[in-house]
C-alpha cells in the first residue's frame, strides 16, 4: 500500500501526518534517524520527528501526544537505549493506545536489538525497568502500562 503525503491537495484525511517517528535519540538521531527521516521527506511524505532541541520535562508533552494521535502510522525504532528514555516509554504507550482506538497501523523496527529483548524485556530494556522502578514518578501501574505496551509492540512484527 502506497503513502500519499498529507500536503497533498488531492489527498484529504484524517491524519495530519503520514508518519511518526518515534525513537531513543542518541544511538540513532544522527544515523539511522536521519536518512530514514530524509528519505521519507524527499518521497513526499509527511513525517513527524521531534525536535532535537526540544526540552523534555517530567511528562510528555501534549503537542508530542497530538502528533502521535494525528499519525497514521507510528513507526517505533527499537533501539538498545529505547526503554532507558521514560519520554519514549511514554509515547509507546500512547501509540498502542491509538493503534487500538483509533486503528493506526504501528510498524516497529528493531535496530541492533533481538525481539525477544523487547518482548520480555530483557537485557537493557530489563535493566531500563530496574532504574525507572527507583523514581518516585513512576509508580506500578505506569511502569505495567510501559510493559504491555513493550510487549505489543514487538508482538506487531510477528
Amino acid at each position: 500500500m502506497a503513502i500519499q503525503s498529507a500536503s497533498s491537495s488531492s489527498y484529504k484525511s484524517k491524519w495530519s501526518y503520514d508518519v511518526f517517528l518515534s525513537f531513543g535519540g542518541e544511538d540513532t538521531r544522527n544515523n539511522l534517524i536521519s536518512h530514514l527521516y530524509s528519505a521519507l521527506h524527499q518521497k513526499g511524505i509527511n513525517t513527524f520527528i521531534d525536535d532535537e532541541e526540544l526540552k523534555r520535562g517530567e511528562e510528555i508533552s501534549p503537542s508530542l501526544l497530538e502528533a502521535i494521535k494525528e499519525s497514521r502510522i507510528p513507526l517505533v525504532i527499537f533501539s538498545k537505549i529505547y526503554a532507558a528514555s521514560s519520554w519514549c516509554l511514554d509515547e509507546l504507550v500512547q501509540i498502542i493506545e491509538c493503534k487500538e482506538t483509533k486503528e493506526q497501523m504501528v510498524w516497529p523496527v528493531f535496530y541492533d536489538v533481538d525481539l525477544s529483548e523487547v518482548q520480555h524485556q530483557k537485557g537493557r530494556f530489563a535493566e531500563a525497568f530496574v532504574k525507572h522502578k527507583d523514581v518516585k514518578r513512576h509508580n506500578e501501574e505506569r511502569i505495567q502500562r510501559r510493559r504491555t505496551a513493550l510487549n505489543k509492540a514487538a508482538n506487531l512484527s510477528r
